[in-house]
């Protein structure tokens, strides 16, 4: 066993055993005891995660361990170590590690800190489970242990009352998308004979291809619900009712990259159903400009960066779909950094000041200049400015849009779509300069309404940290296509037709060029409009539109229409049913029998020559029908 992979299953055993220690009955540990246990659990995955990604390669190391025969299908578990395991274990474990600090100053007050830390350290264990797994199956339960995790963290401050239902709902709409992921999983797997991921993968050009599509896009149902896309997005908005650095861990770096995670270990199947990749295009195409459009309409910075991140995960999802495999994982990277910083920085305005809603903030870069500078560089990073990491991120998705929409791309077949999701991006680009602006004007320039201050130590140095990748992982473009290598294996892309997946980060001078025009014209005109008098804002003029911008397009309300309500109906008349129809008969029959039976025993003592006479009767008649048979 070699030292990547044991280093590997390390970084889901500490950090389960930090998170059972922190729940185990009778230890009863305190607030210190806890924060020892969470930080010391994160930095020794941290450890692990460095070791895997030092020894890692773009050529896959698998271990495997049988568990079961059965039928023609073996189940079995195992660990499998590539370029793409070696960089996601890295991102998680780092950003893991400056959420378990950050969160000790952020919640130093909070009596249910030591759950809340377990917590987190399980989701670290279940994200890292997802990530190393060489089984489907395996995936699988990292996969739902996830889901349970993002609920409970949601729902971790109890006595605001939109936390519960905001918890719920995340469990229930990423619920609706893993019953297509978990069929996916099975047919997938029965198809390919096995659950192994290097099997399926070697297994897919021999798949029927109508069976192929239907499980990717099974499998794209559960992509959609994790990580956010268009049409089961409606969750991450209200998931900001949780603790912000649970914000930054899950709902910016972590879980809703998942599904990105999956389609670039699955990449060899998903190119093989040219269909698929088809609809992933098109649901990258709208959830990028939808999330765009509807952070640009948001008073709290929370979800500002909420609708953000819904937008930049289209991004990924739309560069996979057009073939650019390396161009979205290392805008996945970068993107973990840059938006976990901005996520944590917005955690310090809200801890600090109280309020999050920029309406009620404004010139706190003043007071609080280390916050507005790391808040500076993310949003410089999320509009992409180039030298920054996610100006080269987003200049190799937009090269990969490029390619697939001039016909250089054999893995997005249609034209027309290739064409959209290119004019999606470049719009994205200027909808993305113009929120961004608008958040860093409204909050640290004007006049200032409130008294605000830094934080302490433990919240200011995981900021600066991820300061760090966010400014200097464009250093690595070089590097990175190498490492990361190509999906799974050197040779499966290219026996699914695939051609030159990997691509190139450097900057191309047309796609740079138009974005940098575009970012001028979208953070320009939202100066001019923040400077304007109010009677003449926008905002004011086109309030209808803000309105429908702010509450998501109304999309809840279109799904509460078309299926909470019908649902709710449903179940309501089957209620009804059962009430009346099953069990008003089996209660009705046994009433009539009950009211009989007093009846008879009321009348049995006044009547006891009747009884007997009854009694011989019915005797004689039953021993008659019986001599009759025999």
């Amino acid at each position: 066993m070699s030292l990547a992979t044991v280093a590997a299953m390390g970084c889901v055993a500490i950090p389960s055993v930090a998170a059972g220690l922190g729940v185990l009955p009778g230890l009863g540990l305190r607030t210190r005891g806890a924060r020892a246990v969470a930080v010391a659990g994160a930095v020794m995955t941290t450890v692990a995660a460095m070791a895997v990604f030092v020894t890692a390669g773009n050529l896959a190391q698998e271990t495997t361990l049988l568990l079961a025969p059965f039928g023609e299908i073996d189940i079995t578990t195992g660990v499998l170590v590539d370029g793409l395991t070696g960089l996601l274990v890295l991102v998680v474990a780092v950003v893991a590690l400056c959420v378990q600090l950050y969160s000790v100053g952020y919640l130093h007050k909070d009596p249910r800190y030591p759950t809340y830390a377990a917590q987190v350290s399980l989701f670290t264990a279940a994200m890292m489970l997802v990530v190393v797994s060489g089984d489907l199956l395996a995936l699988l339960v990292g996969w739902e242990v996830m889901g349970l995790c993002s609920y409970l963290l949601i729902g971790h401050y109890r006595h605001l009352p939109e936390a519960p239902g905001a918890a719920v709902k995340a469990f229930l709409v990423t619920r609706a998308g893993d019953i297509g992921f978990l069929l996916g999983v099975l047919l997938l797997g029965g198809a390919a004979g096995t659950f192994r991921i290097s099997g399926i993968v070697a297994a897919a050009g021999s798949i029927d291809p109508a069976t192929l599509t239907v499980a990717t896009l099974l499998l794209l149902l559960g992509v959609a619900g994790k990580s956010a896309q268009f049409p089961l997005h409606t969750w991450l908005p209200d998931a900001m009712a949780g603790p912000t650095p649970i914000s930054a861990l899950i709902h910016a770096a972590t879980m809703v990259a998942a599904g990105v995670f999956v389609v670039m270990r699955l990449y060899p199947v998903f190119v093989a159903a040219p269909g698929t990749l088809t609809v992933l295009a098109v649901s990258a195409a709208i959830t990028m400009v939808l999330g765009a459009l509807c952070a640009l309409a948001q008073d709290d910075i929370k979800r500002v960066l909420a609708w953000s991140t819904i937008s930049q995960l289209g991004y990924m999802t739309g560069a996979l779909a057009a073939g650019g495999y390396v161009q979205g994982g290392f805008h996945l990277v970068s993107h973990a950094a840059f938006k976990a910083l901005l996520f944590l920085a917005a955690g310090v305005v809200l801890h600090q000041m109280g309020t999050a809603l920029m309406s009620e903030l404004g010139g706190l870069r003043r007071t609080m200049p280390i916050s507005f500078a790391v808040t500076l560089v993310g949003l410089l990073a999320l509009v992409g400015v180039l030298p920054l990491s996610g100006g080269f991120s987003k200049d190799g998705v937009l090269e990969a849009a490029w390619e697939a929409a001039s016909g250089q791309s054999s893995v997005l077949t249609s034209s027309p779509v290739a064409v959209a999701l290119l004019i999606s991006m470049l719009g994205t680009v200027l909808l993305t300069a113009a929120y961004a602006t608008r958040l860093l004007l409204r909050t640290f320039f004007g006049p200032e309404q409130r008294c605000g201050a830094d934080p302490g130590p433990w919240m200011r140095w995981p900021m600066l940290v991820l300061v760090v990748p966010t400014m200097a992982l464009g250093a690595v473009i070089g590097w990175f296509p190498d490492y990361l290598g190509s999906p799974l294996t050197a040779g499966s892309a290219a026996e699914l037709g695939a051609g030159p997946l990997p691509g190139s980060l450097a900057p191309h001078l047309i796609e740079a060029v138009i974005a940098s025009a575009l970012i001028v014209v979208g953070a320009g005109a939202t100066y001019l409009v923040w400077r304007s008098p109010p009677s003449l804002s926008p905002v004011r003029t086109y309030s209808r539109v803000a309105v429908a911008m702010r509450r998501g397009l109304y999309l809840d309300d279109v799904q509460d229409a078309l299926i909470v309500r019908p649902y709710r109906g449903l179940a309501t008349a089957v209620s009804l049913l059962d009430e009346a129809g099953v069990d008003g008969l089996v209660d009705g029959a046994a009433e009539a029998t009950s009211v009989m039976s007093r009846g008879l025993s009321r009348a049995h003592p006044r009547l006891p020559n009747l009884a007997v006479t009854g009694l011989i009767l019915s005797t004689t008649i039953l021993l008659a029908i019986l001599a009759f048979l025999s």
